[in-house]
């Protein structure tokens, strides 16, 4: 029997590499489910958001990083994902709409009035590439806002609408306590493990799509869009679809962030929020699963840093005291950051990781 060869050395993989691997990984886990026990509201809030940034930033990997599909309006299926469950899951007082479907019902059928959002417009995503596609993308934004702000009878117009709790066999995720381990657990610690099961079969799922054979057209199309079409790949059928996906990714990842935040309002679906998807998938790494994620959790968790921690940072204040506001603050931060992955680390922060498992893997075999 042949062993495996390291796909980027070509020698054999040391023994000590794979259980270090999986030992961190274990580690890993067992922090990730012990924080709600020892963290509290601030920092699980802020996790959830990068747990909610992570599963579009995979989304839109698998448009921009792994098809080549430049794509400016992420922030539009986001809202699509957000509203949608407000509208299938509210009681319909208030004036609003609300159609009083059980929550898991209404995520459900908000992520996949997210997956029709986008297949309504893939015919264009199919055939448009490059600055066309993302100039194209971008009018969804425009819309999305005019809508968002308009439709009070569905979105509460710009002051927003509440955002109802989330209840999975009996177990309301709201700020009713429930005590475990004499932890009171709250809607954060509830939704945490809610956010973590997301995650992970959304990052499992799209590491399946990458590595089989979707994943070899989807590359194909992005290296050579014409040599694919040669080799039989339907080029504007994969775009198409993977346009989809995309916006399914986006309408989970809103559908999340709408239960952390507890109330949705137009101004946070905007241009800017496109912008930060894009950041974090270049400097986390383009094509990559665990880019996305890494890059997620440095664009989400920044400006909550620094608004935290704005006291003991230098030029850095809390609004309308003068100096560099926290928000800010990380927008150059991260502005900078994609800058120098652009020109010292174009594989993204994941590849910086990989480089040096590399050169310890060749240290260990000297």
């Amino acid at each position: 029997m042949v062993k495996s060869q390291e796909p980027t050395t070509g020698r054999p993989r040391p023994k000590w590499l794979t259980p270090w691997r999986t030992y961190a990984w274990l580690v890993g886990a067992v922090l990730l489910l012990a924080f709600p026990f020892y963290l509290d509201r601030f920092w699980l809030q802020a996790g959830l958001f990068a747990m909610a940034a992570a599963i579009g930033a995979i989304g839109l990997n698998l448009l921009t990083g792994a098809t080549g599909q430049l794509s400016m309006g992420h922030a539009f299926f986001l809202a699509v994902g957000a509203y949608g469950y407000c509208v299938f899951a509210g009681d319909g007082k208030g004036g609003l709409t609300g159609i009083g479907l059980p929550p898991m019902v209404a995520a459900a059928l908000a992520v996949a009035v997210s997956g029709v959002a986008g297949g309504l417009f893939s015919p264009i995503a199919g055939r448009l590439r490059g600055a066309y596609l993302g100039i194209a993308t971008l009018a969804l934004i425009f819309i999305g806002q005019h809508v968002l702000s308009n439709a009070h009878d569905l979105t509460g117009g710009f002051n927003g609408r509440d955002v109802p709790p989330l209840s999975v066999f009996g177990l309301t995720f709201d700020d009713s306590e429930i005590v475990i381990a004499n932890v009171p657990f709250g809607s954060a610690e509830k939704l945490w493990y809610a956010g973590l099961l997301l995650l992970l079969c959304g990052g499992l799922f799209a590491r399946g799509v990458l590595r089989g054979r979707p994943g070899r057209a989807m590359n194909a199309i992005r290296d050579h869009r014409i040599a694919a079409g040669v080799l039989g790949v339907p080029v504007a059928r994969y775009r198409a679809g993977v346009f989809v996906l995309s916006s399914m990714y986006a309408g989970l990842a809103g559908v999340l962030l709408a239960l952390v935040f507890q109330r949705t309002v137009p101004e946070y679906f905007g241009m800017a929020l496109s912008l930060e998807y894009l950041a974090m998938i270049v400097i986390g790494g383009l094509g990559s699963v665990s880019g996305a994620v890494v890059g997620a959790a440095f664009v989400s968790l920044l400006p909550q840093l620094l608004s935290r921690y704005s006291d003991a940072l230098p030029l850095v204040s809390a609004p309308g005291t003068g100096g560099v506001a926290p928000g800010e603050a990380s927008r150059y931060l991260y502005g900078a950051a994609v800058v120098a992955v652009v020109l010292f680390l174009p594989g993204g922060l994941v590849r910086l990781a990989a480089r040096r498992t590399a050169a310890s893997t060749s240290g260990e075999d000297k």
